[in-house]
């Protein structure tokens, strides 16, 4: 009698073994699960990553603000026109570069006055992570304040001869603010 309780344990044994060796059918969606996983991982420490190098970059200049489009984040700059707030977003592709949108923000809730600002671009140093300056590229900006003058401001800027894979970085620097002419009066007539 103690052989058929033996021969079902070994049965039963063998039973729960095979089912072990069978694929559970959730190991396709799981791997699926861990390979978007993976993919937002690699997505921040980019993210991550360039926003330290935005950081480190503002943190050492001493004239202007640095913008990392991989960082998509704002950046704080003090001007004479007070502390600015600037972030680059829209990002794109153009027949001859780069076309982004650049929001400019006066942080005290004031205004934005009519100014200029010196615009630089280009990519990266792949080692050290600085500008490269040897085909950086200049220009200037004018921000006129719009008829109900508010203190944010988008400006488009068109940026040539980089493309979206390569533009590193953009540099503003040098705001100065600008008078508008004053507006001619008409003469009083005389009585």
């Amino acid at each position: 009698m103690t052989k058929p309780p033996r021969l079902l344990l070994a049965c039963a044994t063998l039973l729960s073994l095979s089912g072990c060796a069978q694929q559970n059918p959730n190991l396709p969606e799981l791997k699926a699960e861990l390979v978007q996983l993976n993919q937002k991982l690699s997505r921040l420490t980019v993210l991550a990553t360039a926003l330290e190098q935005q950081t480190t970059l503002n943190r050492q200049s001493t004239n202007g603000v640095y913008l990392l489009p991989a960082a998509k984040s704002t950046a704080l700059v003090e001007t004479e026109i007070g502390e600015l707030s600037l972030e680059l977003t829209r990002i794109a592709p153009d027949a001859s570069g780069v076309q982004a949108v650049l929001e400019i923000k006066n942080n005290a809730g004031q205004p934005l006055p009519a100014f200029t600002a010196t615009l630089n671009w280009g990519q990266l140093d792949p080692v050290t992570g600085k500008p490269l300056t040897v085909d950086m590229q200049t220009q200037t900006i004018t921000v006129e304040p719009d008829l109900l003058p508010g203190p944010v401001k988008t400006v488009d800027v068109k940026l040539d001869q980089v493309t979206v894979e390569t533009l590193g970085f953009v540099h503003l620097h040098n705001f100065v603010a600008t008078q508008k002419p004053a507006q001619a009066t008409a003469p009083v007539p005389a009585k």
